[in-house]
């Protein structure tokens, strides 16, 4: 039987996945932090791990033909090497120290974006953008939630939104089972998490319907604008 907070846990999980389906990315950034404090770190890690996979292969089946393999196999080998780094950090290091630090990262970068705009295709050299994957990476194997990061980089070298929607949710359908196997081997599915997932599979299905027609009107200037905005209340939620 669900409790209160499983029912605030669906509802975060709709708003979440409606936002996913819109951006491509948002849905764990986003409803990661309440989670957390509503079932527990493991247990949000594991539901949110799964539910990232469902609503980005939706996301990946009505937007294939728009996916950037070129960039998918660049961002997919540095998220790998990264997420290696940081499941090890995870387990041997206190992380709130981390999150703070990397809450306080995305704000500026996010602010960075907001205010100052540039017109060049690129504004980073090619080495710090490897850099800022490989730390997409590492924070996404320590919390799922490397998003933010990756949005860093997908802005500057995927401009079509149809692109960036369907290249970034290739990535965590992809790196979401290198994440998912291990937690299934060590019983990180446990009876609750798996009915949170049975019964929670019905908001994300809703708000990923909403999300991909809400996107098809929205303009890329506030597609772009929703993506920021989403980046610095993402940095904002891992600090509080």
């Amino acid at each position: 039987m669900f409790d209160i907070k499983d029912i605030v846990v669906f509802i975060i999980l709709f708003g979440a996945n409606l936002l996913q389906a819109i951006t491509g990315f948002a849905g764990t950034l986003i409803s990661m932090p309440p989670t957390i404090k509503l079932i527990g770190a493991d247990e949000a890690k594991a539901l949110l791990n799964a539910i990232a996979q469902i609503s980005s292969l939706m996301i990946v089946c009505t937007g294939f033909r728009h996916i950037n393999w070129k960039e998918f196999l660049k961002i997919f080998a540095c998220m790998i090497v990264g997420m290696t780094a940081g499941a090890w950090i995870y387990s041997h290091f206190p992380l709130k120290e981390l999150l703070i630090a990397y809450g306080i990262m995305i704000i500026a970068i996010a602010l960075k974006k907001l205010i100052v705009r540039s017109h060049n295709k690129k504004e980073l050299p090619e080495w710090f953008m490897i850099c800022i994957l490989l730390a997409a990476g590492v924070v996404h194997g320590m919390f799922v939630s490397g998003g933010a990061l990756l949005v860093v980089y997908a802005t500057m070298v995927l401009k079509d939104k149809e692109e960036f929607r369907a290249t970034v949710a290739l990535i965590w359908v992809t790196t979401g089972f290198y994440i998912t196997i291990p937690q299934a081997l060590t019983g990180g599915f446990n009876s609750h998490v798996i009915g949170l997932l049975i019964v929670g599979v019905i908001p994300v299905f809703v708000g990923t319907f909403i999300g991909t027609k809400l996107v098809k009107k929205i303009s890329q200037k506030v597609f772009m604008n929703i993506t920021y905005i989403l980046l610095l209340l993402s940095g904002i939620m891992a600090i509080v």
